[in-house]
């Protein structure tokens, strides 16, 4: 009875010791996702510096007005916004931005969530931009 006991118990301390390795690696897995928000002249610098992509995240109507550099339209408010960006290349730097930051701030979070390595938004959107 002892011994059923014993080997009940190693059995268990097993299988937790495989369920925290593999909760161990999820951790380690969500830490390799950069989202950083970035003022004009970082942004500017990351577009000159780095094969990037560039994402405008405003309305058509928005992107008709002005555009940053070669943006691509994808607007946050279309209903295929998420499987357009899943298109994207997610280990390639994404740099985005709207006409304030606030459209671009939740597009950034949602594309962590989507595997995206590296989410940079723009800091007061196209507004802070010296476009002017």
């Amino acid at each position: 009875m002892m011994n059923k006991l014993v080997i009940l118990t190693i059995g268990m301390l097993a299988i937790s010791s495989c369920s925290e390795a593999q909760r161990t690696v999820t951790k380690t897995e969500t830490t390799q996702t950069t989202s950083k928000v970035l003022n004009a002249q970082e942004f500017k610098t990351m577009m000159a510096e780095k094969d990037v992509q560039l994402i405008d995240v405003r309305t058509p109507g928005e992107y008709s007005g002005g555009r940053i550099g070669n943006a691509k339209n994808i607007d946050f408010y279309d209903d295929e916004f998420k499987a357009k960006m899943a298109k994207l290349d997610k280990s390639k730097p994404l740099l985005i931005y709207c006409a304030s930051g606030g459209r671009s701030g939740n597009a950034a979070k949602m594309l962590e969530t989507m595997g995206f390595t590296e989410v940079y938004d723009l800091r007061g959107g196209y507004n802070a931009w010296p476009h002017k």
